[in-house]
């Protein structure tokens, strides 16, 4: 799970070094076109941020949750995360039958 994390603020990192609205010389000679793209560039950008930062929130959540000794129990119904499920989503708060319920 650390490993994710590192991956995911690298991740970060580089979108952020990607967005159109950081480039210095963006507002010499654009063209209107030229700044509606940069605009969706740069929404599209924090979109992407924020997913990864939701996942971030999530991952340090899960971290909480093994120092605490509560890994791997379901934070609704206390019972215990399916381990398929927390194979592919090591970060899961809820088992499969509650994460249904919640949505």
């Amino acid at each position: 799970m650390l490993r994710e994390k590192k991956k995911i603020e690298e991740e970060i990192q580089k979108l952020k070094s990607e967005d159109p609205f950081l480039d210095e010389d963006r507002l010499t000679d654009n063209k209107p076109e030229e700044d509606a793209q940069e605009e969706i560039g740069h929404e599209t950008v924090e979109a992407q941020i924020r997913s990864l930062e939701n996942t971030l929130k999530e991952i340090d959540l899960a971290l909480k949750r093994i120092e605490k000794g509560t890994y791997g129990k379901c934070s609704l119904c206390g019972g215990l995360i399916e381990k398929e499920r927390l194979e592919l989503i090591p970060y899961a708060r809820y088992c499969s039958r509650c994460q249904k319920k919640i949505g």
